[in-house]
């Protein structure tokens, strides 16, 4: 798969097939679009193309300082990547970018940029400027431009009863189980392990504190999880708390894991936290006794769940 940070920066003179959409999540719907895509265009002769977009829409139109991505662009990339796709464009979503209008969206962007030929997108896409232009619009624009608009029907797609939205929905309130079967592989957060307060250490549970860099990311409901990751080759489970740790009074949100049987530093190594499983909610305990005893349950769980889950 080749990426190009633009439409502009397109340079493949091949006739494409596209589809278009921002693809949170890359979810188990996205991947069925994108299935289709990558065989419509094996079968045609055309190379396989998606365009997406970055910063989120939202994120530029609206201001939606609230909404929080499922993916990260490096986390999407990956997953699109499995996907056989052809060639993946990241295009800048700007204000300017948002008042083109319709027929400059298609002219200049997928028939001048993208050489499209054929068009795979759902039956309620808008797009063009104040997203004004509908599928019966691009149909017309198809005969014009000389490419064939192939629709994903509302069936389809309600067949699939998917969304970026739902999957956000589950993971705020913390159901890792419904986000991961609608996501079709586990939740994951990226990031640096970085020192903490050194608070597990006292608990004799020494924690790794995982720090995502990408402030737009979603974090999972406050609460504690089973999570597994990969070391050197190896996979190592443990027990994540996302929280406060409010019975030592904190008040900033951290990420801290400790991994079962495993004692090696790892400060400044890129972790993939995968979620499996949510233990409980985070407590406010009297005692660091009380806590402690607490995390052992937590170990017992997941200890369990890790072997019935073998």
């Amino acid at each position: 798969m080749k990426e190009y940070s633009s439409a502009s920066s397109y340079n493949n003179t091949r006739p494409s097939a596209v589809t278009i959409g921002t693809f949170d999540g890359v979810h188990l719907g996205h991947r069925a679009i994108l299935e289709r895509l990558v065989k419509t265009a094996t079968d045609e002769n055309l190379d396989s193309v998606l365009l997406t977009f970055f910063p989120h829409p939202r994120m530029v139109l609206q201001k939606d300082v609230q909404l929080k991505l499922i993916n990260t662009i490096d986390e999407r990339k990956e997953l699109i990547k499995k996907t056989g796709l052809d060639q993946l464009v990241i295009h800048p979503f700007t204000k300017e970018f948002s008042r083109l209008t319709a027929l400059q969206f298609v002219r200049d962007i997928l028939v001048n940029c993208l050489n499209v030929k054929k068009i795979i997108i759902g039956y309620d896409h808008r797009f063009g400027r104040n997203r004004n232009a509908t599928i019966e619009d691009l149909k017309e624009f198809g005969i014009t431009y000389d490419f064939e608009v192939i629709e994903i029907t509302a069936q389809e797609l309600d067949e699939v009863a998917i969304s970026s939205s739902k999957i956000r929905r589950a993971l705020e309130n913390g159901h890792i189980k419904t986000a991961n079967s609608y996501l079709g592989y586990l939740f994951m957060l990226n990031g640096t392990i970085v020192k903490g307060k050194g608070i597990g250490k006292t608990l004799d549970f020494p924690t790794a504190n995982l720090q995502v860099e990408e402030n737009y990311k979603i974090i999972p409901k406050n609460g504690v999880y089973v999570v597994q990751t990969n070391i050197s080759g190896e996979r190592v489970f443990g027990i994540t708390n996302i929280g406060t740790n409010p019975t030592f009074g904190g008040s900033v949100k951290t990420i801290e894991t400790y991994f079962l049987d495993f004692n090696e530093i790892l400060y400044g190594k890129f972790l993939k936290l995968e979620f499996l499983k949510r233990i409980r909610d985070e407590v406010n305990f009297e005692t660091s006794d009380n806590l402690k005893e607490a995390i052992k349950k937590d170990e017992s769980f997941a200890r369990e769940y890790i072997k019935s889950n073998e």
